[in-house]
């Protein structure tokens, strides 16, 4: 999924659509919705991801909506999050097809009260969608880390 972004080709209504779509991936993840995730992509779904912070490039790769779902679950290890998109870009592909690149900043918060730490990804999701009716559906997500930071948190409101 390297397709460049030439910056056209889609119209307004499914530039919104994929919008939209970004940003509830974003707000399903800080909510812990696994159900409203899973819905989000294609049965045959490719989610690519690193392991921070020994590798930052996307190396682990998980196949199918179920099993992403599944990978999702290790978030309910944490205290809270935060997926905040920054930036987004689309273009058009083949018939229902598309790419995207959204910039994201991604809060994990970790340990127990009085030391809470958050973990502030700078990352950078490479997408490939599919059209599936009248939806878009994620059909391939990767994730790529370019800088983690590290702070102090002095509260967590509890979920």
């Amino acid at each position: 999924m390297t397709e460049p972004f030439p910056g056209g080709g889609l119209a307004l209504a499914d530039r919104i659509a994929l919008t939209d779509l970004v940003h509830r991936y974003a707000a399903l993840v800080d909510d812990r919705d696994l159900a409203g995730l899973g819905a989000l992509f294609t049965a045959d779904a490719v989610l690519r991801q690193p392991r921070p912070p020994k590798e930052m490039a996307p190396i682990d790769e998980i196949g199918g909506r179920d099993a992403i779902v599944r990978n999702f679950a290790r978030l309910e290890g944490l205290r809270a999050t935060q997926h905040a998109v920054v930036g987004t870009v689309f273009s058009a592909g083949p018939p229902s097809q598309a790419w995207g690149r959204a910039a994201c900043i991604a809060h994990h918060v970790s340990g127990p009260d009085g030391r809470l730490v958050d973990h502030a990804w700078h990352l950078t999701y490479e997408d490939a969608y599919r059209r599936t009716g009248d939806a878009w559906l994620i059909a391939e997500r990767t994730l790529w880390l370019s800088w983690i930071e590290k702070r102090t948190v002095g509260a967590v409101r509890p979920r």
